[in-house]
């Protein structure tokens, strides 16, 4: 018998208005496994709804979405609680995700792989604006999901970390994960299928 888990992001015919405007209408797209799509246009034709749609957080408005079973989404808010050290609002949200008794570990390996090690134990309401934008990736990666949803992942990082997000969905994607992203700036995702929303 087959798994009826789907395995892929696939999107078909899918239309999206948000206040009474249509951003998109018959959009469809598959990401297997491994696989990325860069999510491209100016600022207001619908990218940031593209990837809510695609987290579960935005209903279409017409079509079908098929996704693997979990999702990790990094947009412009952290959900972090500004009164915890780091590592302890990381492991919290890392708790929620696969495998709650190695959650602490995951949160661990995600601040090193983010290059946060340094202030795990600082207030996350210290950190600068890079730092909330490394801390927010991290989130992703200690989720240990599947589809990794990234929304804008390069605003407030400077070049160093512009090159370990790369260097992340790369990896992320060699072990068979899959990455949509919406960004209005270059980023290096080798072979990205890429999905140009109209203006």
């Amino acid at each position: 018998m087959s798994d009826p888990t789907p395995s892929a992001l696939a999107f078909s015919d899918v239309r999206c208005v948000r206040g009474g405007r249509m951003l998109f209408d018959g959009l469809s797209f598959s990401l297997p496994a491994g696989a990325a799509g860069l999510v491209a246009g100016p600022n207001g034709v619908g990218k940031s709804s593209l990837i809510r749609i695609a987290a579960g957080l935005l209903r279409p408005d017409g079509g079908t979405i098929a996704h693997p079973p979990t999702r990790a989404l990094m947009a412009e808010t952290h959900a972090f609680d500004p009164a915890r050290r780091l590592i302890d609002a990381l492991t919290f949200w890392a708790s929620l995700d696969a495998d709650p008794a190695r959650a602490r570990d995951r949160a661990t390996d995600a601040l090193a792989a983010v290059h946060l090690s340094a202030i795990a134990e600082v207030p996350v309401r210290l950190l600068s604006t890079g730092q909330r934008r490394r801390a927010a990736l991290a989130r992703v990666v200690a989720s240990g999901a599947t589809l990794w949803l990234l929304d804008e992942p390069a605003n407030g990082l400077d070049v160093a970390s512009v090159a370990v997000l790369e260097r992340l969905i790369a990896r992320h994607r060699a072990n068979g994960g899959i990455a949509l992203v919406a960004t209005h700036m270059p980023l290096d995702l080798p072979g990205a299928q890429r999905i140009t929303l109209p203006c």
